[in-house]
């Protein structure tokens, strides 16, 4: 009875490990994500949320899906972000694959549908992960800065996020995707837009500015609606 106590005791602690860990690299909290959603006029908007309930139980699983963990500093390339495709939901990649898991998410949409099957839970994935891309946070190395000022800056406009997707729309850009190419061309120049930001953050120590952050938010918004133009198109 009391190792069946002691197993129960380390089961639950692990369950509280990997949901922790799960979120401790959150990205956009979900009116953000929302409101990026809504923003590039995606027609299922209301589950841009829903990645990240998915960590709850899906843990590392999902999670690594949501970052990289930049620890070489370096500037993201298109190569880089088709490299990270192969470890689209692999738990065990502690580097994280975000520029990845956009494009993979993607293939499966398109791969989905063209079966026959229904795949819009595959671009809610999809979309959620190009919210990610422009969280600065998100694109640097998990460090002592990121972690104390992760939180503050994930829900930076949280409160206002979905009373302004005028403001977010008023800042977006037209991107055209023809392949495979042309996308990791775009995640890697949104990335390298967000790490310039987190680099100048982390420099002069502060968080980012409401204006900065929906700044931010229409490089995503531009990109979905990219994306949602170019999977329209692979019928």
């Amino acid at each position: 009875m009391e190792k069946l106590h002691r197993s129960l005791i380390v089961t639950v602690l692990c369950f509280w490990f990997v949901v922790l860990a799960a979120g401790a690299a959150s990205g956009w909290h979900d009116k953000t994500h929302l409101a990026v959603a809504k923003a590039a006029e995606y027609g299922g908007w209301y589950n841009a949320a829903g990645p990240d309930i998915a960590k709850v139980k899906a843990g590392e699983l999902e999670a690594t899906n949501h970052w990289f963990d930049n620890t070489a500093d370096a500037a993201v390339t298109g190569a880089l972000v088709l490299d990270q495709v192969k470890r689209y939901n692999d738990a065990s990649d502690r580097e994280g694959h975000l520029y990845g898991a956009i494009v993979a998410s993607l293939r499966d949409y398109i791969n989905d549908r063209k079966g026959g099957k229904y795949a819009e839970y595959h671009m809610a994935f999809c979309a959620h992960y190009i919210g990610d891309l422009s969280m600065p946070l998100h694109n640097v190395p998990y460090d002592d800065f990121s972690k104390t000022h992760h939180d503050a800056n994930d829900g930076i406009v949280e409160l206002s996020a979905l009373n302004s997707i005028g403001l977010i729309q008023r800042n977006m850009y037209p991107i055209v995707i023809h392949d495979e190419n042309d996308l990791a061309r775009e995640i890697a120049r949104i990335a390298n837009i967000a790490r310039g930001l987190a680099v100048k953050m982390k420099r002069e120590g502060r968080d980012m500015t409401r204006d900065e952050a929906f700044t931010e938010l229409s490089h995503s918004a531009s990109l979905l609606r990219a994306v949602l133009s170019y999977a329209k198109e692979k019928k």
